[in-house]
C-alpha cells in the first residue's frame, strides 16, 4: 500500500514537472519569437499599401508585430513620426525628406529605396502632347517638392526650359522658367485634387502616389518621367533608430526574394518602378 502511494506521488510529481517544463519552454519561445512591434503611419497611397501586404508578412515571420495608424496625408503622417507615436513611414521621397527636415526641424533618415510609382503628364481637355496649343493650360502639385519635380518634368517633355542652376534643384518655381514657347499656363494646386479637376486644364502633372490612388492607369499618361534618385521613394526613419533590429529588418525585407517576387506579380499595370539594391 506505501509502495504505490509512493509510486503514485514519484507519478504525480513528473508530471507536474513536465507541465512546469513545458509552460516554461512555451513562454520562453513566445519570448523568443517575438521581437516587438513595428508602428507605421501610413497616408493615401500605394506605398503604405505596399508594405501592409508585401513586407508586413515577412517582418511578422521574423517575430515582429506590425500596428498601422492611418492619418489623411503625408504631412500629419510625418507629424506622428517626428513627435514619436510612429516609428516608420513609407510615403515620401528623398527630396520631400530634406524639405520637411528643413521646415519642421525633424530628424528624419531614409533607410531603403522602395519601389515608386513615376510622376506623369496626363490628358485632361487634351489628349496628346501634340496637340499642345499657345496658352494651355497645365494643373502642377503645390507643395514645393513636387512642383520642382513637376516642373522639371515638363522640361524633359520639352515644353519648357528651364534655369541650368535648376537642374538637380528641389525648388524650382515658375520664375526658374527661361523658355515658354507655347505660352503655358500652370496652375498650382494640392496634388489630390487635380484627378477631380483635370477635365477643367488641358493637362495634369500627377505624382504616381496620386494617380494610383485615383485609379487612373499608367499607361493613360502621355509623358512618364526618368526618376531622379531624390525622386525615389524612401523607408523613413527618425536618425536615433536607423541603427536598431527592426530599422535593419525592415530594410531587409524590402531587399527579399519574396518581396521583389511579390512586387513582380502585382505590376500587371506598369506603375512600379524598382530601384536597384541599396
Amino acid at each position: 500500500m506505501r509502495k504505490g502511494f509512493s509510486r503514485g506521488l514519484v507519478s504525480v510529481f513528473i508530471a507536474t514537472l513536465a507541465i512546469l517544463g513545458g509552460t516554461l519552454f512555451s513562454i520562453g519561445t513566445s519570448q523568443a519569437a517575438s521581437k516587438g512591434t513595428i508602428r507605421l503611419a501610413t497616408s493615401p497611397g500605394p506605398y503604405s499599401n505596399l508594405f501592409l501586404k508585401g513586407v508586413k508578412p515577412i517582418l511578422q515571420k521574423e517575430g515582429y508585430t506590425v500596428k498601422s495608424q492611418s492619418f489623411s496625408d503625408l504631412n500629419h503622417a510625418d507629424a506622428a513620426l517626428n513627435e514619436g507615436s510612429a516609428d516608420l513611414n513609407v510615403e515620401q521621397h528623398s527630396a520631400w525628406l530634406n524639405n520637411y527636415n528643413k521646415q519642421k526641424k525633424s530628424n528624419f533618415v531614409g533607410i531603403a529605396y522602395i519601389p515608386t510609382v513615376p510622376m506623369g503628364i496626363f490628358p485632361g481637355k487634351t489628349s496628346s502632347l501634340k496637340d499642345v496649343k499657345s496658352g494651355d493650360t497645365v494643373a502642377i502639385p503645390n507643395d514645393p517638392s513636387n512642383r520642382s519635380r513637376a516642373y522639371q518634368l515638363l522640361q524633359q517633355a520639352k515644353l519648357i526650359t528651364l534655369k541650368k542652376s535648376a537642374k538637380n534643384s528641389a525648388t524650382v518655381t515658375q520664375k526658374d522658367i527661361t523658355k515658354n514657347k507655347y505660352h503655358l499656363k500652370f496652375t498650382e494646386m494640392n496634388s489630390s485634387q487635380i484627378p477631380r479637376s483635370i477635365k477643367d486644364v488641358n493637362y495634369g502633372v500627377l505624382p504616381g502616389s496620386i494617380s494610383y490612388s485615383a485609379k487612373i492607369p499608367a499607361k493613360k499618361s502621355l509623358y512618364q518621367e526618368k526618376i531622379q534618385k531624390k525622386y525615389l521613394l524612401v523607408a523613413t526613419v527618425n536618425k536615433k533608430d536607423q541603427n536598431k533590429a527592426w530599422a535593419k529588418a525592415v530594410k531587409k525585407a524590402y531587399a527579399s526574394k519574396q518581396f521583389k517576387n511579390y512586387v513582380k506579380n502585382h505590376n500587371k499595370q506598369g506603375y512600379w518602378y524598382v530601384p536597384k539594391a541599396n
